[in-house]
């Protein structure tokens, strides 16, 4: 049956703020100017959307992304991700769309678990047991020192 619904521009940027969140290597919103963010502070606007609905749905989207991931391909998989939602829940076209990567956000917590994980055992040396050291040149009774990883 033909017929015509009306989406609210809140409920056009709550779908891509979902879409954008959930997009590997997104770490948040950013805002574009100084004006936006003072009405942030006071809680009239959120961040990192400016949709215009005059000719089609039209998107800048700022987001900061993690340190580390390749910045285009963030760039691509929240497109991607925006437009599917949007096609999909209320069947709307994006008209044209601009990322802006206003930063990147390094996460330690990311770093220290990484470098938490310890070499992989070849086959030509032994599988470390609670008797025997993990590093080959430990001492039986001294802790192994680590060396730093090249980066």
């Amino acid at each position: 049956m033909a017929g015509r619904s009306i989406v609210t521009r809140r409920a056009i940027v709550d779908i891509v703020r979902t879409a954008v969140q959930g997009s590997y290597g997104v770490t948040g919103f950013s805002d574009p100017s100084l004006s936006r963010r003072l009405l942030r502070w006071v809680g009239l606007d959120r961040p990192g959307i400016r949709l215009t609905t005059a000719d089609g749905v039209r998107l800048d989207l700022f987001i900061t992304v993690a340190f580390g991931v390749p910045v285009a391909e963030v760039a691509r998989q929240v497109e991607s991700a925006v437009r599917y939602s949007l096609r999909r829940y209320i069947g709307a076209e994006v008209a044209g769309m601009t990322i802006h990567v206003d930063g990147l956000r390094y996460q330690p917590m990311a770093v220290e678990r990484a470098e938490a994980i310890e070499w992989t055992e070849t086959a030509d040396r032994p599988v470390s047991t609670p008797e025997t050291p993990r590093h080959p040149t430990a001492a039986a009774g001294a802790p192994a020192s680590r060396k730093p990883k090249p980066r």
